[in-house]
């Protein structure tokens, strides 16, 4: 039987008004309620009936719904205290739903969630997604599994494969994989942003592909490596570590990468290997 059959469809517009709201472009707000799409996040994130969710910028609770259908306990935090009421009143029906008033990037993890292998799953603001998708992953309590609605470019470039990794999807890849696990075009949503979006699912690794003590190390030369894209290796590395073209050539060639290659050719094996001479 599917959970999510009985969920009445969420007129956006309609509740926004009722309440004297309007959706604030300063936040990102741009709330789904196409009924098919909200689905395919609920069937994205597999929820089993003793999960627990949270869900980061509930908004006006359409993917709350279809959460609750299925979990066992969903934790919202919702940063726009004008949406609290419309809110609180949607969810009015669901007990296995609490409601936070807060900021998830100020906020840690542990006093939202204190049970291990919980899911995230959120519709968030595209500003946000980078900042949000490095919070979750660096956080003691790391998520199973991450299911986001976020900007289809973006999600995208997450996935992407060497020769055309970015910083992002380097700080993705080397906590869990990532798909796509459909795309969402911009009518689903009130109001309509500009581009379409993706629901991007990352399944956590048990523990990350890079050794936590080189950590700090891999993501130092990864960001110095990005730092200047357009030049080569040898150059980017000077610049961010601040150390001559000398040394960074040298470091380069006794890993065999050639310093005139560019740093989103490089695999996550590569730059373990600079790791290690660094």
């Amino acid at each position: 039987m599917n959970p999510y059959q009985n969920i009445p469809p969420l007129d956006a517009e309609a509740v926004l008004k009722r309440f004297g709201l309007r959706a604030d472009k300063s936040l990102g707000q741009n709330f789904l309620q196409d009924e098919s799409a909200l689905e395919k996040i609920a069937l994205a994130a597999d929820i089993q009936a003793d999960d627990t969710v949270l869900e980061i910028g509930p908004g006006l609770g359409s993917l709350t719904r279809y959460l609750c259908a299925s979990a066992r306990q969903v934790t919202a935090i919702e940063l726009d205290a004008d949406m609290l009421p419309p809110l609180k009143t949607i969810l009015a029906p669901y007990k296995n739903v609490r409601v936070i008033h807060g900021d998830i990037l100020k906020k840690n993890i542990s006093e939202l969630i204190n049970t291990p292998d919980y899911l995230v799953v959120a519709n968030i603001p595209y500003y946000i997604t980078s900042a949000v998708i490095r919070h979750l992953l660096e956080s003691e309590v790391k998520p199973r599994r991450v299911v986001l609605t976020i900007q289809k470019e973006v999600a995208e470039r997450i996935c992407a494969e060497a020769g055309d990794l970015s910083l992002l999807a380097l700080s993705v890849q080397v906590y869990g994989k990532p798909s796509v696990a459909a795309n969402i075009p911009a009518h689903a949503f009130h109001p309509a942003p500009k581009v379409d979006s993706a629901i991007l699912r990352i399944d956590i690794y048990p523990e990350p592909i890079v050794p936590r003590e080189m950590i700090k190390t891999f993501f130092k030369l990864t960001k110095a490596g990005f730092s200047q894209k357009r030049k080569t290796l040898r150059n980017s590395l000077s610049s961010g570590l601040h150390i001559p073209t000398k040394e960074s050539e040298a470091m380069l060639a006794s890993c065999g990468i050639d310093f005139m290659r560019r740093a989103e050719t490089l695999s996550i094996d590569e730059w373990l290997r600079l790791c290690e001479k660094t």
